[in-house]
């Protein structure tokens, strides 16, 4: 994603990259050149980054997934002094699909089974993807269910028949595939499927920053890519 982000800035001639950091640079020597920091590292260094952007001043994008309860905490607590974007996807197609989730667990109503399934590349770490987890999150919302009650992942054995409320999710891991997402709604003689498919991470890599060109000047706290997108 790195690489990515350095590409996809020469398309936006109002954005200036002044450093590109990896594993071990130092952060905060840096900072004072810049208005916003772009984050797709590792779920155990975002918080540090989050603290350093808030001692800063900066503003922050978050592309990391992953991040366990603790340190979603530790990023919250540095969005109460600069504006953050956090997404689980930065792109303009996924965050459709978001929208058009929400929308189809409404109108379908609890007649249709509710099933996630996401492919990515065998090198992706986490499970389920934060694509994933936010379209659960989304159908938890609109059914008014606890995910933890309410998700199963994947089934073996016997199971017994499916309950009403259950919503499952699949993780499919395998090649170089960037990243599918399908959510399916199944009732007795017909289904629904809504699907993304991205082949390339420049989707990704746009969104973000565009999402770093929006967020700057913003009132502290979190914003999502549907914030930056106007589909709220």
């Amino acid at each position: 994603m790195g690489q990515a982000l350095l590409s996809c800035a020469k398309d936006h001639p109002q954005l200036q990259v002044v450093a590109g950091l990896d594993v071990g640079d130092d952060l905060a020597a840096v900072l004072p050149q810049a208005d916003a920091v772009i984050d797709f590292t590792h779920h155990d260094a975002t918080a540090q980054v989050a603290a350093l952007c808030a001692a800063h001043g900066k503003a922050l994008v978050i592309g990391t997934t992953g991040h366990s309860e603790a340190e979603k905490a530790a990023i919250r607590s540095a969005a109460t002094q600069i504006p953050m974007v956090w997404a689980s996807n930065y792109s303009t197609g996924v965050n459709t699909l978001f929208w058009l989730t929400r929308k189809a667990a409404e109108i379908l109503g609890t007649s249709f089974d509710l099933e996630v399934i996401e492919t990515h590349h065998r090198l992706k770490k986490d499970a389920p993807s934060g694509t994933a987890t936010t379209l659960l999150e989304i159908l938890g919302d609109v059914r008014k269910v606890q995910l933890e009650d309410a998700l199963r992942h994947g089934r073996h054995g016997i199971v017994g028949a499916r309950t009403p409320s259950e919503i499952g999710i699949h993780a499919v891991r395998g090649g170089d595939v960037v990243g599918d997402h399908t959510v399916l709604f199944a009732a007795v003689g017909e289904r629904v499927e809504l699907t993304h498919k991205a082949s390339s991470r420049d989707t990704f890599a746009q969104g973000a920053l565009r999402a770093s060109d929006w967020v700057v000047g913003k009132a502290p706290g979190i914003y999502s890519m549907q914030d930056v997108l106007g589909l709220h």
